[in-house]
């Protein structure tokens, strides 16, 4: 293979490149703006995979690979870019999937992120959930999120990452960033001594278990402010696959302690702009009175339209943002519909515009 995983960075990189995906008998892809071109028309041998998965694979994680047909590590590559990578194996062959990650940690400006999601994020404890399909920024929100606050606030950060993704300075705050694997057996472990290490905010990046979502709980009833991700779509589906998580004996209680300690919960896909790009869409739930009884009374079937009245607090749907973005002509109104959660209500409103 003529090109190295330096040389095919740059020109991915060069291209916009958020995704980079290497299989045998296939040129190199890259993922655009949510869209998989080939990078050029050379088609990889095994030969050419095997290489560039071992310029990547330290022992450890080689080692890993081996054993359990797949590792996934992070890996920074000089100054061209940090990855999160994973080598699998795929009919018996080497294959690699990379996320290009920028040294530069985003700002919620960048990322557009709401004013009461950042507000949220300032409490002196509580839980702050951000949620969404894969590959749609929830990471980027959350660094974005913990920069805010290391630009503002003398606080004990501890993040608990799998892998860690982007690396941040310590400014005001003192951070330490753990890998689970590296640093950390599982999320549950690490968040289980995180409260043993005087942190003033956890960072979880993703919720996978009963014990884990337990203990983050546990820590936002006890003075800290925990942020997680989840994979789901909407603030009620959120809050009902936490729920749904316990044992149906268990569930009640459960309601009381997250009807307690819920901060905001934000939910948010990339949709492709007018322009060629991708920008955040954003579904917002503030747990005002109201929410916090729909939680503790198992009606989460009304919490969509508690935050469609909910403006003057600060929610919003996905939805209702979709048709402002439309409305500014920032995305297209096909766009606003394939992304819609209620298509056919949103067709309607769209109507008046």
């Amino acid at each position: 293979m003529a090109k190295i995983m330096s040389e095919l960075l740059r020109d991915s990189i060069e291209r916009r490149g958020s995704d980079i995906h290497i299989t045998v008998n296939r040129p190199v892809q890259i993922r655009v703006d949510g869209e998989i071109f080939d990078l050029d028309d050379e088609v990889l041998t095994s030969e050419n995979v095997d290489s560039l998965a071992d310029e990547i694979l330290d022992e450890r994680t080689k080692n890993i690979f081996i054993e359990e047909g797949e590792a996934d590590f992070a890996y920074s590559f000089g100054d061209i870019a940090r990855l999160r990578c994973n080598v699998y194996r795929e009919s018996g062959r080497t294959a690699i999937a990379l996320r290009v990650l920028p040294y530069a940690v985003p700002s919620t400006s960048f990322c557009n992120t709401p004013e009461v999601v950042i507000d949220a994020v300032h409490a002196r404890q509580g839980l702050v959930l951000v949620t969404g399909p894969t590959g749609h920024g929830k990471s980027t929100t959350l660094a974005a999120l913990i920069n805010d606050l290391n630009n503002t606030e003398k606080k004990h950060i501890i993040t608990l990452e799998d892998p860690v993704e982007y690396l941040h300075q310590q400014k005001m705050c003192t951070i330490h960033q753990r890998e689970i694997g590296i640093d950390s057996k599982s999320f549950s472990t690490g968040l289980r001594a995180a409260l043993r290490q005087d942190p003033d905010v956890i960072l979880v990046g993703e919720m996978r278990d009963i014990e884990t979502i337990s203990i983050a709980i546990t820590a936002a009833e006890t003075g800290h402010l925990v942020l997680a991700t989840l994979h789901t779509n909407s603030a009620s589906m959120t809050i009902d696959r936490i729920i749904d998580a316990f044992p149906a004996e268990q569930q009640d209680q459960i309601r009381i302690q997250l009807s307690n300690v819920l901060n905001c919960v934000v939910c948010q896909c990339l949709v492709p702009t007018v322009e060629g790009r991708r920008t955040a869409a954003y579904e917002v739930l503030v747990p005002t009175t109201a929410v916090r009884n729909l939680i503790r009374e198992n009606k989460t079937f009304q919490i969509n339209s508690m935050i469609q009245m909910g403006h003057r607090f600060g929610m919003q749907t996905l939805d209702d943002h979709l048709y402002e973005l439309c409305k500014k002509k920032t995305i297209t109104y096909e766009t606003a519909m394939a992304f819609a959660n209620d298509a056919k209500a949103l067709e309607n409103k769209m109507n008046g515009l």
